[in-house]
């Protein structure tokens, strides 16, 4: 009975070992550093997660080494597979985009990836692959790798790097370089994104949601569009939201102005026009002042008078409505009309910056020029 019974526990006390080994206890230590580091472009978040090593006296020793090998190597410890470097220590380096990139030039989907090196004296191939769960490169399968890209390093970094680190920089409005940097080296690549399409996709999940109820976020999202001249459609529907009596919107100049572009743009010149027209009984004189200056900048100088000469009417010539007829006139080539009320509103401008500037049109349209 006592055989039977030894017999059964050691298939079970080998089973708990394995489970026990795959459980094993980690203990926080300083040898290499668990980081983060995250940076958000537009809508996108670039996250990266990895183990920094130290130099520890090895300058001089660590690229082209056993610690960081050129090109794929056998690591050995039950691994036989020629292996990239883990770009990092300890586990794989993982890097995530919450929409898809691009690097270096070549698309990436959105997702986690571990990253690895294939390091060169004088190139770097950066590799993607899809086993974000392995420890360091040891398993490596090339046959996961979703993109591999090549790109080159900068040497002699001064001072030499102790710690490994990874770092963002050189962000625009719709790429960010980031770079390893470790002892003399420097390792950089350039991610960027799709701006409009990403922040479209951005602005249409929130607006699925509970603030697709508020009208100031409809509001929002509906100018977004119209800045951006996307999504027209949708937009008209979202600033139509926005304006509904039921969810709290008003009929607020800003909104029907938003609202009357998007018209337009829908090729709906007529129902545009009503709705704007009505939305400048709304207008404040300032709000009235800019659709003017706005229509200038379009080019439509006709119907940014009529707009200017509303505001002065409505508001009796208050500060700026002079400045907009001073505008509308020289627009439209009365230079010698314009001149009359540049040096009505020069007499009540607030500031000082406000004075200069009245100040130089009028001395351009005493010679015959176009304003500022």
């Amino acid at each position: 009975m006592k055989k039977i019974i030894v017999f059964l526990l050691i298939p079970i006390l080998s089973i708990i070992s394995v489970f026990a080994f795959s459980q094993a206890l980690r203990i926080p230590s300083s040898t290499n550093l668990t980081s983060l580091v995250a940076r958000k472009l537009g809508s996108t978040m670039i996250t990266v997660q990895y183990n920094a090593p130290g130099v520890k006296g090895r300058e001089g020793k660590i690229w082209g080494t056993s610690i960081v090998p050129y090109g794929f190597t056998v690591l050995g410890f039950g691994s036989d597979v020629a292996s990239p470097w883990r770009a990092g220590a300890d586990e794989c380096t993982t890097i995530s985009f919450s929409t898809d990139v691009t690097v270096n030039g070549k698309k990436l989907a959105a997702g986690q990836y571990a990253f690895f090196m294939a390091v060169y004296q004088d190139s770097v191939e950066l590799i993607f692959n899809k086993n974000t769960k392995e420890w360091g490169a040891y398993f490596y399968n090339k046959n996961l790798d979703v993109l591999r890209v090549v790109t080159k390093q900068e040497k002699n970094q001064q001072p030499s790097k102790e710690v490994l680190t990874y770092q963002f920089s050189k962000q625009s409005a719709q790429t960010v370089e980031l770079a390893l940097e470790w002892e003399s080296w420097i390792i950089p690549f350039t991610i960027g994104i799709d701006l409009k399409k990403t922040v479209l996709a951005d602005i249409q999940e929130q607006l699925s949601g509970s603030i697709g109820f508020d009208p100031a976020s409809l509001e929002a999202g509906a100018k977004w569009c119209l800045d951006n001249e996307v999504n027209y459609a949708q937009a008209l529907n979202w600033i139509n939201s926005a304006v509904m009596p039921s969810l709290g919107g008003v009929n607020s100049f800003n909104a029907l102005s938003i609202k009357a572009e998007l018209l337009e743009k829908l090729g709906k010149k007529e129902e545009a026009k009503t709705i704007q027209t009505a939305s400048l009984e709304n207008a404040s004189i300032n709000e009235m002042h800019q659709y003017g200056r706005r229509l200038l900048a379009a080019g439509k100088k006709e119907e940014a008078m009529l707009v200017f000469e509303k505001n002065y009417t409505k508001y009796k010539g208050a500060w700026p409505t002079n400045g907009g007829m001073m505008r509308g006139y020289a627009a439209n080539g009365n230079y010698a009309k314009a001149l009359e009320f540049a040096k009505l509103v020069l007499a009540q401008a607030p500031d000082a910056a406000s004075k200069k500037l009245i100040a130089d049109n009028i001395a351009l349209l005493e010679k015959g020029l176009p304003i500022k």
